[in-house]
């Protein structure tokens, strides 16, 4: 799949505003955990948080507001434009609250990952957690998943469960939900790094 692509990789991460996903990237790079270099961090969003963790950790941050474009193709466009000038080899949507026309997705088809909090695909889409609670199922979790143009569709690289407690509420759950997320993000960018898995679409 990305037999000839070198180590380091290189990412670019997408983010709409806490950034807590793209912080669990960064820290698994710092501790050596990881083989990537993230290049660019750009949010839709000129306040999200995420872009103070970037400039912190020493990534270069850049902002493109959905605002500013009249609809989402020529934002998909300018956004396509501005990823291709770091020349990524993983693109990491990270809480990127945006949805992505076929267009751009096709333009990264094997080569954009997202985490959505479900065990898909189960509960595609928002609200998630009250979802799994309603339902009364007895765990939940997390998925990492290649992106394509079907909502929350790609094929699933890794997943987390944990279990659905008895007094758990949406909040509560999606706390431990996020901490899993933390930990199997990183790993699924670490097995397309070493080339780990291989994928046919």
């Amino acid at each position: 799949m990305n037999q000839n692509i070198a180590l380091p990789i290189r990412l670019v991460v997408l983010i709409s505003g806490n950034g807590s996903n793209l912080q669990a990237i960064i820290d698994d790079i710092n501790n050596n955990n990881l083989p990537a270099q993230i290049v660019a961090v750009i949010s839709n969003k000129a306040d999200a948080y995420g872009l103070q963790r970037a400039k912190k950790a020493g990534i270069e941050q850049r902002v493109l507001s959905h605002r500013d474009f009249s609809d989402r193709t020529q934002y998909d466009q300018a956004l396509k434009e501005l990823i291709d000038e770091y020349q990524p080899d993983l693109v990491i949507l990270a809480g990127f609250m945006r949805i992505l026309s076929n267009e751009f997705v096709e333009h990264y088809l094997n080569k954009i990952m997202n985490i959505h909090p479900s065990l898909l695909p189960k509960y595609k889409g928002l609200n998630t957690h009250q979802r799994a609670i309603d339902a009364g199922d007895k765990e939940h979790g997390c998925s990492v998943h290649f992106v394509t143009p079907e909502l929350d569709d790609g094929p699933v690289i890794l997943q987390a469960t944990v279990p659905i407690k008895a007094d758990d509420t949406a909040e509560t759950l999606a706390t431990r939900v996020h901490e899993q997320e933390h930990r199997i993000y990183p790993e699924a960018i670490r097995l397309f790094a070493e080339n780990k898995f291989s994928l046919n679409l």
